[in-house]
């Protein structure tokens, strides 16, 4: 099978890229440089040219803070791009998994976020992934739609990796409490992805490790696996005012995966503990 992977130099892209490669799917790996997903004839001639039989959709504008003074770059990218990679991999019968975010909803829940819960973004991110995933659900046939969150692996900048860090830099540091999520590993986000594209059970997606944490839990916890001694205190997003309005709560409910018999996702300390290893080898 032929896979092609847009935004296959960030975190989740370059582990599907590695990963399919080993189960011997043939990967044709995009990064921006190869292809510009905000151009559509580019999009047509390369997808119409390789014929996948599967597109995994992972490039994005992901400055969450930035896209609050960019909103044009943030939508022509996560939005039309998104529609240019639909409408080509449409054309090709390519199955189609459009990567997207916690952040289409408003955090206002109490209890985690089923699939069909209804979305309502606060941020213009959180907005242009939403359109992207109307641009999917409007214009391919044979979608997943994978909403995912607190993402963190090797190849890339994410949370773990600023806490490692801070901690060499500082011996005390403050942390937000108030907002609520899961964290998920990209290894462990890359073999769902793989799981889902071998079926046909199309449709939206809650992909990420289960149980739930604050930032200030998640960061206590990735001193205690690698073992550094450093004082964490909790704050609230009051005291640390950014651009973008946050999702307060965005814990996920697994609810397609476990209806529809796939793998249920471990627990993201597991998951973290794992990761602390592989960076440290």
């Amino acid at each position: 099978m032929k896979v092609i992977v847009t935004g296959a130099k960030g975190q989740l892209g370059t582990d599907v890229v590695h990963l399919f490669a080993n189960q011997g799917y043939e990967v044709y790996g995009y990064g921006r440089e190869e292809l510009d997903i905000t151009n559509f004839d580019q999009v047509k001639q390369v997808i119409s040219e390789v014929k996948p039989d599967v597109v995994v959709h992972a490039a994005a504008y992901t400055k969450v803070d930035l896209a609050e003074s960019q909103p044009d770059q943030a939508f022509l990218i996560n939005a039309y791009g998104t529609r240019n990679v639909a409408v080509a991999s449409e054309a090709v019968g390519a199955k189609l998994v459009y990567i997207s975010t916690d952040y289409v909803f408003d955090g206002m829940a109490t209890t985690p976020y089923n699939e069909l819960a209804p979305t309502n973004p606060l941020s213009v991110y959180g907005k242009s992934k939403l359109a992207g995933e109307q641009f999917v659900r409007d214009l391919h046939s044979k979608f997943f739609i994978v909403r995912t969150s607190w993402v963190y692996g090797k190849h890339g900048d994410n949370f773990v990796k600023t806490m490692l860090k801070l901690a060499k830099e500082r011996d005390e540091l403050m942390v937000v409490n108030d907002q609520i999520g899961c964290p998920t590993y990209t290894v462990d986000l890359a073999n769902c992805i793989l799981e889902l594209i071998q079926t046909e059970k199309y449709g939206v997606y809650h992909v990420s490790n289960s149980g739930h944490c604050s930032w200030y839990e998640f960061a206590k916890a990735i001193f205690e696996e690698v073992g550094i001694e450093v004082k964490v205190n909790p704050c609230t997003t009051k005291e640390f005012p950014r651009p973008a309005p946050r999702p307060m709560y965005s814990v996920f409910e697994h609810m397609a995966l476990r209806l529809n018999g796939f793998h249920q996702m471990r627990n993201w300390r597991e998951a973290l503990k794992e990761f602390i290893i592989r960076i440290k080898l």
